[in-house]
């Protein structure tokens, strides 16, 4: 192997890391039930807390903090309509992802036995 190709492998094995990381952190935030549920509505359209809060069925205080975390990571957008700050999917990817959980647990539950 030649030097010139040494440091483009490790270039290559450093970003796998980097990318592995960030799905592993992207995959982690959709662990929670409230942010999955948020993701969920959202992946339908633009919506503000109230909306998001009867949705989940979750206390308003709790979708706000899950809405920041969500925030932070990147994962969605709010801006401001008024006084009413309104939140969006930031990606595209992410309500695909988010629909495909959901088909895995659709599969999950219809080869679970019935209940008596």
């Amino acid at each position: 192997m030649s030097e010139g190709r040494h440091p483009a492998g490790a270039r290559d094995a450093q970003r796998r890391d980097d990318r592995l990381e960030a799905a592993a952190s992207v995959l982690a935030l959709l662990a929670d039930r409230t942010r999955l549920a948020l993701l969920d509505e959202l992946g339908r359209g633009e919506a503000d807390v109230t909306t998001l809060t009867e949705a989940c069925g979750a206390a308003r205080p709790s979708v706000s903090q899950h809405l920041a975390k969500l925030r932070l990571a990147g994962l969605v957008t709010a801006r401001k309509d008024g006084r009413r700050v309104v939140y969006a999917l930031r990606h595209g990817h992410l309500r695909r992802l988010v629909d495909e959980a959901l088909n895995v647990a659709d599969h999950e539950l219809d080869s679970l036995p019935p209940h008596d």
